[in-house]
Parts: C-alpha cells; sequence; structure tokens
C-alpha cells in the first residue's frame, strides 16, 4: 500500500479527484493542515463521487504531526525542484509520496529536510507545472507499476 500526502492543499475538485485515485488503488490519503476548503466542501465531495466510502483519510493538524504518524516510511517529496526524475526513484510497499499546495508547491524546508528523495515529474523547458491530481496520478502509478501491481485485476 502507498501513502499520499497533500501539504495545504488549496482546491477541493483536485483533492476530490486524489480521493478517486486513492480509492482505486487502495492508498491512504494524508491531508495536512491547513486546508483551503473544508472536508465537508460540496466540491470536494462532488468531485471525489461515490469513493469516499471505505477510504483511509487523515487529516493533520500540521507537518509535524504528519511526520509522527507516519514515522518509519520512506517519504517521497514531488516538487518541479526536484533533483532527479520521479522513475529513477525505487518505491516500495509503504511508501508515502508527498505533494505540495497547488499554488506554492512544497515549502523550501520540507525540501531542505529530504534533498535526496526531491523528485520531479519531466516536463518541457517554460512548463511550470502539471495540475495536482495529474501529478499525484503519474506518481502513484509508478509506484505500483515497480511493485507490478500487486493485486490489482
Amino acid at each position: 500500500m502507498i501513502h499520499i500526502a497533500l501539504h495545504e492543499p488549496q482546491i477541493p475538485q483536485n483533492t476530490g479527484n486524489v480521493v478517486r485515485t486513492c480509492s482505486a488503488t487502495g492508498s491512504v490519503l494524508h491531508l495536512i493542515e491547513p486546508l483551503g476548503f473544508t472536508i465537508d466542501d460540496s466540491r470536494l465531495k462532488r468531485a471525489g463521487l461515490d469513493y469516499w466510502h471505505g477510504m483511509d483519510i487523515r487529516v493533520h493538524p500540521g507537518f509535524d504531526a504528519f511526520l509522527r504518524d507516519i514515522a518509519g516510511r520512506t517519504l517521497w517529496l514531488f516538487t518541479t525542484k526536484g533533483s532527479r526524475p520521479y522513475h529513477e526513484a525505487r518505491f516500495s510497499d509503504g511508501d508515502c509520496l508527498v505533494f505540495g499546495k497547488e499554488t506554492e508547491g512544497l515549502p523550501e524546508a520540507i525540501r531542505a529536510a529530504y534533498p535526496e528523495h526531491c523528485l520531479r515529474l519531466p516536463m518541457l523547458p517554460g512548463t511550470r507545472s502539471l495540475n495536482l491530481s495529474n501529478s499525484v496520478a503519474v506518481a502513484l502509478y509508478e509506484a505500483l507499476r515497480q511493485q507490478a501491481f500487486a493485486d490489482f485485476v
């Protein structure tokens, strides 16, 4: 099982789409506050459709609380400032893929704490970034591919 963490997500529809992806893959979703919406936001629920049932969603009051909850797991940080492309990482069961908020990405202090685990999605020069939910899907499916899609049909 892979864990997905969204650090201070701002757009409810993106998070709702991530809920759907996590539901389809059996991934745990961590939401790190502050959030740019409330968990009962209708836009969040609409984007997640009926995929909320049975989801393991954990809300953390900050990054330190999140770290306590996932202690012992390998963190992979996704950022446009990553030192290497995501496909060079070797993902393992239980790893946590961490993504920053839509407007700013991950804070420098978090990136600096894990310099060897900062990954990027390759893009053409001049491209600012991909949509958050698309980035989660690309990275998550690569992690699952490396595990030979165990338990998937």
